[in-house]
């Protein structure tokens, strides 16, 4: 499986991004406040700048780095004797369980929130918004989480899945998609629905510092960053940072510039 990593993960990007756009189109949560032709070529402009990035700065990427660890036996399960299943299944809850506490940081630490702040400018939600992040964010993410697959050992095919999880989840939870109440409050005692993220999409302080889950929805209910619902509902809640929201904010050269520009004083959008 893992020596067709490109074309599984390619394969499955495009059936998640191709479904997610038809069930926004059916069934929407939210009305959109710019047309999608502002929004979306820069934000695909970004996901083809991101994956050229990770393959000239990681050309063996995680799933190699992995393979790797495990020919040289680094990393604590390849330490271990445990059962193939099982060291996949931890793997897996590991590194979300890091992506987790990597995204609560690029919210706490100011230089890496002027990072991570232009995936949150988008100014509507939707399918493209889950993978509309800063290059220097997905470099740095791949070094975080080589440093974890070399701490645990993950089994290759463990971070296989876990890639292809996670990008499909973060389609799937950025989606402009009403899900009936009973069928998100199921998912939701497992997995991150779009109503759960898209309250961390909110211009209100407290909300953007909630919800941080990506795939796995236990770890907000674990450290206590859970919240339920929007103060202001789904349909009127205000996407983005409150100090930026012009125009402006979805063009590629003001995304990539962003980490560099000073947000006005005494703002959020500054951190300090």
């Amino acid at each position: 499986m893992t020596e067709y990593e490109g074309i599984v993960r390619l394969g499955v990007f495009a059936g998640v991004l191709l479904l997610m756009m038809l069930l926004e189109a059916v069934l929407p949560r939210r009305q959109r406040r710019h047309d999608r032709l502002l929004r979306w070529p820069a934000n695909f402009a970004v996901v083809l700048m991101n994956t050229v990035l990770v393959r000239l700065f990681f050309p063996a990427a995680a799933v190699g780095f992995a393979v790797l660890m495990s020919e040289r036996g680094v990393g604590l399960l390849n330490q271990l004797e445990v059962a193939k299943p099982v060291a996949i299944l931890l793997s897996m809850v590991a590194l979300d369980l890091s992506i987790y506490l990597q995204h609560v940081l690029f919210h706490r630490i100011p230089a890496l929130w002027r990072i991570h702040r232009m995936h949150h400018t988008d100014l509507d939600i939707d399918v493209t918004t889950g993978n509309r992040f800063h290059p220097l964010e997905i470099l740095l993410s791949m070094l975080i989480k080589c440093i974890v697959i070399g701490i645990l050992g993950a089994p290759a095919v463990a971070v296989l899945l876990f890639e292809i999880f996670i990008n499909a989840g973060a389609m799937f939870n950025h989606a402009n998609l009403r899900l009936p109440g009973t069928i998100d409050r199921a998912l939701r005692l497992v997995i991150v629905t779009p109503d759960m993220h898209r309250i961390h999409h909110s211009v209100r302080p407290a909300e953007t510092d909630s919800n941080f889950g990506f795939n796995l929805s236990w770890w907000d209910r674990l450290f206590g960053t859970y919240i339920e619902q929007p103060a202001d509902g789904h349909e009127a809640m205000v996407i983005g940072i409150q100090e930026l929201q012009t125009i402006d904010e979805l063009r590629i050269s003001r995304m990539l510039a962003l980490p560099f520009v000073k947000a006005p004083a005494n703002t959020r959008g500054n951190r300090g």
